[in-house]
């Protein structure tokens, strides 16, 4: 539902689509794009900002900042959506301008996942103007960047939002921002597929052929990995398919495969009474995300709304009111 923020240009829905919802075929509104979003602990992310913040810092501090404003001149400023998207990553934006200002007042007028109008005010932000100004890059480059993420994400499952499937990413993510990116995509109303190699197993073409056959493969890690660990199959044709099946896996990936492949492997695995979760990957776009979800597929995995997601433009304010 839409709530009027003070002080803003726009209005945020929470939960909402960032465009016209889509109806199913009898003309009723498909299922709601609105994720129960849990919030990151601080300790996921806070090494990462310092990180960053020492970086743009160096030795010397910030030098404009340091030289143009007293130590003791107090700061006002808004953090405002240039444009409309789906946000995330303000606590990670708040963690910035705190770190460097720990005495600084953060007043939230949005939450992640909220689906700002251009010009809304994200949230006011009071302290040390040198402190503002000095995380203001760092702040914007995260919260700048997820809520990308987040916004391509919420595209796609806008597009299949009239089908069960559901979007999810990958481990094509940036170089330590797997946890972040990957919060996003919940933000964003996605899921997420596997964090790295030591919570699921996927055995690929290559594990395949250094096994010697996919049977001995998915032996061999039945006999290792504990009965919490599930494990995921890439088959690239429906003949790869039909030798996965018997196997009984947890979740197949049908990978680069067309639409016809992919309605005729779910009809070959609900023909099976496979309980196996089919998930494509491959090419996939927002144009071209309903009709593949339209096969029956379970999952839509698509690497690049984390690794080449456009950011977001969001701004930093000074307020002289």
């Amino acid at each position: 539902m839409a709530r009027e923020l003070s002080g803003s240009s726009g209005y945020l829905r929470r939960g909402g689509a960032m465009s016209s919802s889509p109806k199913n075929s009898e003309g009723s509104s498909s299922r709601p794009i609105a994720p129960i979003l849990a919030p990151l602990y601080p300790a996921q992310f806070q090494d990462l900002v310092r990180a960053t913040l020492l970086e743009d810092l160096g030795r010397g501090g910030d030098l404009t900042s340091d030289a143009v404003i007293p130590d003791s001149t107090p700061g006002r400023a808004l953090v405002v959506a240039r444009q409309q998207g789906c946000i995330a990553g303000l606590e990670v934006a708040r963690c910035a301008f705190q770190m460097l200002d720990g005495s600084l007042r953060w007043h939230a007028k949005a939450s992640d996942g909220d689906v700002p109008l251009p010009g809304t005010t994200l949230a006011v932000v009071e302290g040390s103007a040198r402190g503002l100004l000095a995380a203001e890059r760092t702040a914007l480059n995260f919260l700048g960047h997820l809520s990308g993420v987040a916004t391509v994400t919420r595209t796609i499952a806008e597009a299949i939002a009239h089908t069960p499937a559901r979007v999810a990413c990958t481990r094509k993510t940036t170089p330590l921002l797997r946890t972040l990116e990957k919060y996003a995509v919940r933000a964003g109303g996605g899921a997420n597929h596997r964090f790295g190699l030591d919570d699921a197993v996927m055995i690929k073409d290559n594990h395949r052929s250094v096994a010697g056959s996919l049977t001995l493969a998915v032996e061999r890690v039945r006999a290792a990995v504990g009965h919490m660990v599930k494990i995921e199959v890439e088959v690239d044709t429906l003949e790869q398919l039909l030798e996965a099946l018997p196997l009984h896996v947890d979740a197949l990936l049908l990978d680069n495969m067309s639409l016809e492949e992919l309605r005729e492997a779910v009809e070959l695995a609900r023909g099976a009474n496979s309980r196996a979760v089919l998930e494509a990957s491959g090419g996939i776009t927002p144009q071209t995300a309903p009709a593949i979800a339209e096969t029956g597929v379970d999952v839509l995995s698509i690497g690049w709304i984390t690794h080449s997601a456009p950011r977001l433009d969001v701004a930093l304010d000074i307020d002289l009111s």
